[in-house]
């Protein structure tokens, strides 16, 4: 019987140690609906609690997007932050959503210590965001998405031309809307819709299906609603 997770050999950035950690075979990725922020419900399994690696000697966790090299001020920097308090425990095998939220603080903490960029540590409380989501905490669901949106906010001022900007200006109009920052998610929306650079239609179509929805949403909050932000130039 073929089981769900497999193992791959990495290597950690930071000790240089070699270790395994556990992926989802994609046979066993059976995703349910999507989210209009793009977090992926899942039946059974969910790939995201192996989406971080996690080096049992020294404690650091990273992605796939995260650096692959750190420079020796970078090291010295997680050495003193987290190494210094970490003892050996090995995070490769099953891994429960409390311990796939572990793994993403950390990495968190990782990147935050090392200096990564916007769209890695906004990519990281994203997911957080989608772990309290699945566990129907609304409360830590709402503060990590403010994190996120500052973090995808500084993205977009530093890193745009590295990115999808359509998806990420996407992104900061429908994480506004869920934190009914509604005046802002329809000046993102709007900036795609009249943006005639932009050429992606698919983001184009979600801007306004989720204006539309943002519409309504001010309606039934009784939020004054200016029309202008997303007329046609």
């Amino acid at each position: 019987m073929v089981e769900p997770l497999f193992q791959v050999k990495v290597a950690c950035p930071h000790c240089e140690t070699h270790f395994h950690t556990s992926r989802v075979r994609p046979s066993f990725k059976k995703a349910a609906g999507t989210d209009t922020d793009f977090g992926v419900r899942y039946k059974g399994i969910n790939p995201n609690f192996y989406v971080v690696r996690i080096c049992p000697q020294c404690g650091f966790a990273s992605t796939e997007n995260s650096k692959d090299r750190l420079s020796p001020a970078q090291k010295k920097a997680f050495q003193e932050k987290v190494a210094a308090q970490w003892s050996y425990k090995d995070y490769g095998g099953v891994r429960t959503w409390s311990e796939a939220l572990y793994s993403f603080k950390l990495a968190l903490l990782c990147a935050q210590t090392v200096g990564e960029q916007g769209r890695v540590t906004a990519g990281l409380l994203h997911h957080i965001v989608w772990l309290y989501r699945e566990k129907g905490d609304e409360e830590q669901e709402k503060r990590f998405l403010q994190y996120a949106l500052a973090e995808y906010t500084r993205a977009f001022e530093t890193e745009a031309g590295e990115m999808n900007n359509a998806r990420l200006m996407y992104l900061l109009g429908e994480l506004n809307r869920r934190l009914k920052n509604y005046q802002e998610a329809v000046k993102w929306f709007g900036r795609v819709i009249n943006d005639k650079s932009i050429m992606d239609a698919a983001m184009i179509h979600a801007c306004r299906e989720q204006w539309a929805v943002t519409r309504e949403n001010m309606l039934a909050d009784q939020v004054e609603f200016d029309i202008e932000e997303v007329q046609e130039k």
